[in-house]
């Protein structure tokens, strides 16, 4: 075994040794909305589920040279936010808004996707998703010190919405929803293979 002390890695050493071991990741795929109306959408990995009573789920959001990326500023300012899945159909779409655009435009504009009304937050939507969750922020933790650091965002969840194809008594069928993940570099992953193992009681 290779033993490394984190403290002696630069920031962009430990990134790698993070989003290469710590896979695959879900992707959220979040939209936000600036004072000015614009809507914000951006893809994030730092992204799982808190607590399902009541439901919620954490964003981590990167600060690249400690300035805040629009998704964030958008959430602290408003307290509202929306995630989606990101699914094999809805992948390349959800990458394009990865590119670096002013804060005057609009990544959901840049991609086509198409804007839904929320019915519980004031942040639209995308059509695109299978899975969408409206979200209220319950609480924003700024984490790090010197140079990049993050935030880290826990939302509640107050509405979901679920295509009915891949939904059936209360349940979200899995290879309907066909997920997909992060792993490092530009490398993604899909479901695969499916195996169960029994819990001991």
């Amino acid at each position: 075994m290779i033993s490394i002390d984190p403290k002696q890695n630069s920031e962009r050493d430990n990134y790698k040794l993070l989003i290469g071991s710590i896979i695959p990741r879900p992707i959220a795929f979040v939209t936000t909305q600036s004072e000015d109306g614009i809507v914000n959408g951006a893809p994030f990995s730092y992204f799982n589920i808190v607590s399902s009573n009541p439901p919620m789920v954490s964003l981590a959001i990167q600060r690249p040279n400690d300035q805040l990326k629009d998704t964030a500023r958008n959430i602290y300012s408003n307290r509202e936010f929306v995630v989606h899945i990101v699914d094999e159909e809805n992948v390349a779409k959800i990458n394009e808004t990865a590119a670096s655009l002013p804060a005057s435009e609009s990544e959901i504009e840049l991609a086509n996707l198409t804007p839904v009304p929320s019915e519980n937050v004031s942040v639209p939507g995308v059509k695109e998703a299978k899975v969408r969750m409206e979200c209220r922020l319950v609480q924003a933790i700024p984490l790090g010190g010197d140079g990049p650091g993050s935030d880290l965002f826990i939302g509640e969840i107050v509405r979901f919405h679920i295509d009915e194809a891949i939904y059936e008594n209360g349940r979200i069928e899995s290879r309907g929803l066909n997920a997909v993940s992060r792993l490092a570099g530009s490398s993604y992953a899909t479901i695969g293979e499916i195996f169960s193992i029994e819990r001991p009681k």
